[in-house]
């Protein structure tokens, strides 16, 4: 039986980080209730969610629901955390010996997050903060960061690019997802329901820019969003990467020792202030 208010984070916690294999088999469980929701979003979405029609679909009353879930919040994030598992049963070894380079380890971890988001497009519409994670969801995590373990980024920095990496994944199967809903409500095709306003086609022309690539054909072969800011994002990711590593060959001028990185990320051009003073006095004395 669920314990605690809907409101209680830490009893969030304690049902995300459950046992499941003591849960008891025979009638309405916990496991049950979630797989149940997994189903209702997938086919309903987000917005077509709620503790009665999960009852429903389980021939159950709400009330039943209420003694092992406290809210839809709650069952939300156990939705979140049930489908994030899907990704780390085909998960690769993301360690840094794993093969593949760190960027090869990163984009196909992405992509499986991608097709996750396809094959339950809520997902994405999950917003907020303050959604706690669970056991799967910290793994996937997990897995993401050891991803770019050994590389030239400082800690702070493989934490931003994990997360950056997922608000990106987030925003394009968001905007996949409301498209598709409203083609779903409206029976017409996104292309069809654009290519119908020749009312605003007329008031572009005095536009240069996009009047010349109009003309041009930027809109005949659109390039794939996904693939295309995938690509652009790791490129920035490498670009800074390889740039740290060629600075890590680099010698100190005046005793040859190979330079560190500063914690602020700045190139150095000597190893300690001494030789920066010996190389300052040498210059003086030359002078």
């Amino acid at each position: 039986m669920a314990r605690g208010v809907a409101g209680d984070p830490d009893h969030g916690i304690e049902l995300l980080w459950r046992d499941a294999e003591r849960e008891p088999r025979p009638g309405l469980s916990l496991g049950r209730i979630v797989r149940a929701a997994v189903e209702l979003a997938d086919a309903e979405g987000l917005e077509g969610l709620s503790m009665r029609k999960v009852a429903d679909r389980l021939g159950f009353t709400t009330m039943s629901l209420y003694r092992h879930v406290p809210g839809r919040d709650q069952l939300v994030d156990l939705m979140r955390d049930e489908v994030l598992g899907e990704a780390l049963a085909t998960a690769p070894d993301a360690a840094p010996d794993a093969g593949g380079g760190w960027r090869g380890r990163l984009e196909e971890a992405a992509w499986r997050a991608w097709e996750l988001r396809m094959r339950h497009p809520w997902l994405a519409e999950v917003r907020g903060s303050r959604h706690l994670p669970g056991p799967n969801a910290v793994a996937h995590y997990d897995h993401m960061l050891g991803a770019l373990t050994g590389t030239a980024l400082r800690p702070s920095e493989v934490v931003a690019v994990v997360g950056l990496l997922g608000r990106f994944v987030d925003a394009e199967a968001l905007l996949r997802a409301e498209t598709r809903r409203e083609e779903g409500r409206s029976g017409v095709s996104e292309q069809e329901w654009w290519g119908a306003r020749d009312s605003l086609y007329e008031r572009l022309d005095r536009y240069p820019a996009l009047s010349r690539l109009w003309e041009t054909g930027g809109w005949d072969e659109p390039e794939d969003s996904f693939t295309f800011g995938l690509r652009r994002l790791l490129d920035g990711v490498e670009v800074l990467i390889r740039g740290r590593d060629e600075s890590r060959d680099e010698r100190c001028p005046e005793c040859g020792t190979p330079l560190e990185t500063a914690p602020s990320g700045r190139p150095r051009v000597y190893c300690s202030r001494a030789c920066q003073q010996r190389a300052y006095r040498k210059r003086r004395s030359a002078d």
